[in-house]
């Protein structure tokens, strides 16, 4: 692992870390340390941005292993983001084809949260946006956030957990309104707007705020949302065999925030005006980066966050297969 260039902005993730329980086919339990805004933190780190953790788990020996993960990639932990009173828990349980369903024994606060001067930009989601008490707190921080830092959001949606679609609907929004970038699932288009046409959701949200909006479709690609553009635009997946899908929206989400970071595009409040005038020629390198990590990921058995010298290696599906607006 290469070390973080310090010419790049500093990255706040916040948000859940846990273990995760992996059961496939009846084989013995795995442990992995995951969570999707830890996921996202790794794989920030593992593309050698600065990146802090500002979390929620136990001093046991699952949270001793999620500060080993953090130390392994780079990734510095906020103080007193190991003040649980245990380690939350996610059972994953994967079908035949490695998709992954989910099981939650989980607890969050948010940790005292450091100024934040130094920090260029912020990402949350999750069940950290939304489960009490840490989500208002998460909200509220993220309010302090945007005015010296750009924002990213992913819902990540779990309805085991969150309540109803109409009970999160407005928590959601609110997160959707603060940030310059938000990426969500089909799935979570799905169940938050039920019977509603994907680019007309992605059009709603360009409205609340973000100038970026993408929603990733699985082997089908994803569809984004530019303010400056008015359309919704379609990118073909990154072909590949998957071993299964844990970490792969997580793994997205990293190479998008990477991306835009590179390209001046995130970073600094100059930054979130440059994105809000930004063309389809502008973000849509991020865009490849996003497709390629997430592509990566599904490729190895679990949250798997690959590095600079692997997005170099393999080549990305042909810009011309890229079609016009939707």
């Amino acid at each position: 692992m290469s070390s973080p260039d310090s010419s790049r902005p500093r990255v706040l993730v916040v948000g859940e870390a846990l273990v995760d329980a992996v059961e496939r086919n009846g084989a013995p339990i795995v442990e992995h340390v995951g969570g999707s805004p830890a996921n996202v933190a790794f794989g920030l780190a593992a593309l050698d941005h600065e990146v802090s953790l500002a979390t929620w788990f136990g001093r046991d020996d699952r949270g001793r292993r999620i500060t080993e993960a953090c130390r392994a990639v780079g990734a510095s932990l906020v103080e007193g983001s190991d003040g649980a009173e245990r380690t939350s828990v996610a059972t994953a349980v994967l079908d035949e084809n490695g998709a992954a369903s989910y099981e939650f024994d989980i607890t969050w606060e948010l940790p005292p949260l450091p100024d934040f001067d130094g920090v260029g930009h912020a990402h949350t989601g999750s069940i950290a946006a939304v489960l009490e008490p840490g989500g208002s707190q998460v909200l509220d921080a993220f309010r302090r956030a945007r005015e010296t830092a750009t924002i990213s959001y992913d819902p990540n949606l779990r309805p085991s957990l969150m309540g109803s679609a109409d009970e999160v609907r407005g928590r959601v929004e609110a997160l959707v309104a603060l940030a310059d970038v938000v990426k969500a699932s089909d799935e979570d288009i799905a169940w938050l707007y039920p019977d509603q046409f994907v680019p007309d959701v992605l059009r709603h949200w360009s409205t609340l705020g973000p100038a970026l909006s993408v929603v990733t479709r699985g082997g089908e690609g994803a569809l984004f949302a530019l303010y400056n553009v008015g359309g919704v635009v379609t990118h073909p997946a990154f072909d590949t065999e998957v071993a299964d899908t844990v970490g792969a929206g997580d793994s997205f989400m990293a190479g998008l925030i990477s991306g835009l970071l590179d390209a001046g595009l995130l970073g600094s409040p100059a930054a979130r005006d440059r994105l809000r005038l930004a063309s389809l020629a502008d973000v849509r390198p991020a865009v490849d980066r996003a497709i390629l990590t997430g592509g990566i990921t599904v490729s190895r058995a679990g949250a798997y966050a690959p590095s600079r010298t692997e997005l170099a290696a393999p080549s990305l599906p042909d810009r011309a297969c890229l079609t016009g607006l939707a």
